[in-house]
Parts: C-alpha cells; structure tokens; sequence
C-alpha cells in the first residue's frame, strides 16, 4: 500500500467510522431488519458514492462548486427524505411484524447518497487534498481515491449495521420493539436536521 493511500484511509478514518447520516441510518435499518436486509440498500448507496465520487473527480466538482443553489436544494430534498424513513420508524411495530415496515432497498441507498450535500463536501475536500493539480483529468488517480473512499465507507456501514442488528437483539417483543422503533426513529430525524444545519 502506498503512502498516498495510507495517508487518505487516514484522512476518511474519523469520517467514515465516527458517527454520521449514514452510519446511523444504516445502524438503524440494521437493528429494524437485521444486517441481511439491509445489503441492497448499502449495495445502492455505495454504488452511487462510487460513481458520483468519480464524476466530481473528473471535473465536475467545478460545476457543482458553482452550482450553490443546487447543493442547497439537495440538502432540503436529503434531509426531507431521511424524515421520512424516520417516520417510517416511528409507525412500525414489532421487530418481526409490522406488514407496513420494510427495509430501505437499493433506491433507498442510491437517494440517500445523491440527496446528501455533506457527502459532496467531503468529496471535493478529499480531491483537494488527494489529488494534485496536474492531476485533474487524470483517469487512474480519480478511480483509486474513488475505490478507496467507497471501500472504506463501505466497511463502516458495515460495521455500524453489525451494531445495530446486535442492539435489536434484545428487542423481539413488541413494547420494546416499539421503544426501539421511537427510538430509531428520533435518531433518523435528528440525522434529517443535521443534514439540514450543516
């Protein structure tokens, strides 16, 4: 591995791995329908970090940069969303019930990326400090660092959705499940307004 690679999983360690919009919604989805149902979700959300990863590495961090409106409407429409998923929370059941209840799938993944500004942000940082000047059109280094930051975001949510399938353990019956679900669901929406403050 090389010293430039080191030093940007360096770089993505405390964001990826510290507690954020991401980890805690997939730590949640996780705890609702254990860590198998949340595999397409995760599958969409980093396909789409992948790819939008290595568009803004290609050149259109500029035209995004230039596009504030854009990134403010994004934030509106991904913290929109994320209440939504809370309040599906919110109305669920038990664990192992609730019909109306599903896991997030691909799309839900794919959105949740796209809609939230905060990834753009750390994208365009991470291209500024890793990706030289002389480099910007230079196709390999852009697909590295776009490989390397999804691979360890990846793991993180993976991790956090090992967590959150751990925490549901203990709440298979249906009180507790629905404190669980409050619980989940109050975490979503405060996931929502962070995205919002940023």
């Amino acid at each position: 591995m090389t010293e430039p690679t080191l030093a940007l999983i360096a770089f993505l360690f405390p964001l990826a791995y510290s507690p954020g919009p991401g980890n805690l919604f997939f730590a949640a989805n996780g705890a609702r329908f254990g860590f198998r149902a949340t595999v397409p979700a995760n599958i969409g959300y980093h396909l789409a970090t992948w790819i939008v990863t290595c568009a803004l590495g290609l050149g259109f961090s500029a035209l995004a940069a230039q596009a504030g409106m854009l990134l403010g409407l994004l934030k509106w429409l991904g913290s929109a969303y994320v209440l939504l998923l809370a309040w599906r929370f919110l109305r669920a059941g038990a664990l192992q019930g609730a019909a109306a209840a599903r896991p997030a799938g691909f799309a839900d993944g794919a959105l949740l990326l796209v809609l939230n500004p905060k990834a753009y942000v750390i994208i365009a940082l991470m291209f500024t400090q890793f990706l030289g000047g002389g480099d910007a059109a230079a196709t390999g280094p852009v697909v590295w660092i776009a490989t390397v930051f999804t691979l360890n975001n990846m793991l993180a949510f993976v991790l956090w959705t090992l967590l959150g399938d751990r925490l549901a353990a203990g709440f298979r019956q249906d009180i507790a499940a629905r404190r669980l679900n409050t619980v989940l669901g109050a975490m979503l929406a405060a996931v929502a307004f962070w995205m919002l403050a940023a």
